[in-house]
């Protein structure tokens, strides 16, 4: 097997060629859901991706992940969550694609397996630093379809998928990306903004004040022209207790 052989640090670092990393990081920034691109320094054309790199041999395949994820993009310290594998085998035929990848690997067009992570962040609890081959980084609404290198439409549309499913699912998703207090307009508007519909407003509402691990706070919003709301919490321990006793669901 061919290995591509660079140096970092003065430290020798060996790639393999066929497998390599790929990481879909959704941000929410208090209205929209958006997905983490970079744009690929590349003569004479405008390409986006997603943050992805070649599988470093001395690392496991989660320790590439955080790494190419910081080296592309300045993130650092969040959760990645291993979801899948894309080996199409014509995940390489783009000449665009090909002319890029020549300038770093012998045999271009030669298929790469990817295995591909999912995380969900608040985008203002991070700072981004775009490094190595991203020009530019950029948090890109989702609503606003970018025609992507590779196959990484189907990646990031594979992670939405995904991430739908948990929201449904997995409620603490959702808290994570709130304020410590919010109201339950925000909590709606959120789950909206994910599953890509509008939620009947008192099933919602009778749905989450249910939930134990939800808690009314005597605090109400401050400022508004509208009638103001009151304030909520996300207990974190009582979540536990409930999931553990299958008593989580939402929906």
């Amino acid at each position: 097997m061919f290995l591509y052989i660079c140096f970092m640090e003065q430290t020798k670092s060996i790639y393999s060629p066929y497998l390599s990393v790929d990481c879909v990081v959704f941000g929410f920034d208090g209205e929209l859901i958006r997905v983490l691109l970079i744009k690929r320094k590349q003569a004479g054309q405008e390409v986006f991706a997603l943050p992805g790199d070649l599988l470093d041999l001395s690392e496991s395949l989660d320790e590439t992940a955080v790494r190419v994820l910081n080296d592309l993009t300045g993130l650092n310290n969040i959760y990645l969550e291993q979801f899948g594998t894309f080996g199409d085998v014509d995940r390489i035929s783009n000449p665009i694609d090909i002319e890029w990848l020549s300038t770093i690997r012998e045999r271009p067009e030669e298929r790469v397996i990817t295995t591909a992570y999912f995380s969900l962040i608040k985008i203002e609890d991070f700072e981004l630093k775009p490094n190595s081959f991203a020009e530019q980084v950029l948090w890109q609404p989702i609503e606003q379809k970018k025609q992507l290198a590779f196959d990484h439409n189907k990646i990031a549309n594979t992670a939405w998928s995904i991430l739908q499913y948990k929201i449904r699912n997995e409620p603490i998703v959702a808290f994570n990306l709130l304020p410590k207090k919010f109201t339950l307009r925000q909590l709606q508007g959120l789950y909206e903004s994910i599953v890509g519909s509008e939620l009947d407003k008192r099933n919602f509402r009778k749905r989450i004040q249910g939930k134990k691990f939800v808690s009314p706070l005597e605090e109400f919003e401050e400022g508004v022209a509208h009638k103001p709301a009151r304030y909520y919490s996300f207990d974190e321990e009582i979540y536990k207790r409930e999931f553990e006793k299958g008593q989580w669901f939402l929906f």
